[in-house]
């Protein structure tokens, strides 16, 4: 018989695993549109991002870094790509470009706290679907992995 503290310990084991890892893979699920790359140095946020999307059926990898991501778009297919602008080693477009490159039908949702006009116009050249400013509500950004799922099932 489980306990509410076993319950509560292992959730707490859970967390503190994601907030050590640079990258975390949440469950597998083989149906197209449902693969998410959460891109975020705040673990809260890729936890809780994580969380929302794996309760919807998303499955989800988590990366801490731009380096990370990189490594994780050259090892598997994702569906839509949550990025965030600034990170420990990357402050700018130059990384949405490169995974732009590295998976070209992924959809790309940004997300900031630093967003301009100018930025937000610049994102969106480049190839991203969305910008998001922080913080948001995560029913929202459910919505928008659910829209950009759609959008890439509806292709040819």
């Amino acid at each position: 018989m489980v306990n509410d503290d076993d319950t509560i310990n292992a959730g707490v084991e859970r967390f503190l695993n994601l907030k050590r890892s640079k990258v975390f893979k949440g469950q597998a699920m083989d149906s197209p549109g449902r693969r998410v790359l959460v891109v975020d140095d705040e673990w809260l946020i890729r936890w809780s991002l994580a969380e929302a999307l794996n309760d919807a059926g998303y499955a989800v990898t988590q990366a801490s870094d731009g380096q990370s991501a990189v490594q994780v778009l050259q090892e598997e297919t994702v569906d839509v790509v949550l990025l965030d602008y600034r990170l420990p080693d990357s402050s700018d477009l130059q990384l949405l470009s490169r995974l732009r490159s590295l998976a070209p039908d992924a959809r790309v949702i940004m997300m900031t706290a630093y967003g301009s006009p100018e930025m937000t116009r610049e994102a969106l050249a480049l190839g991203a679907l969305r910008v998001v400013h922080k913080p948001f509500d995560m029913q929202k950004a459910r919505a928008l992995v659910d829209q950009a799922s759609r959008q890439g099932s509806d292709q040819p």
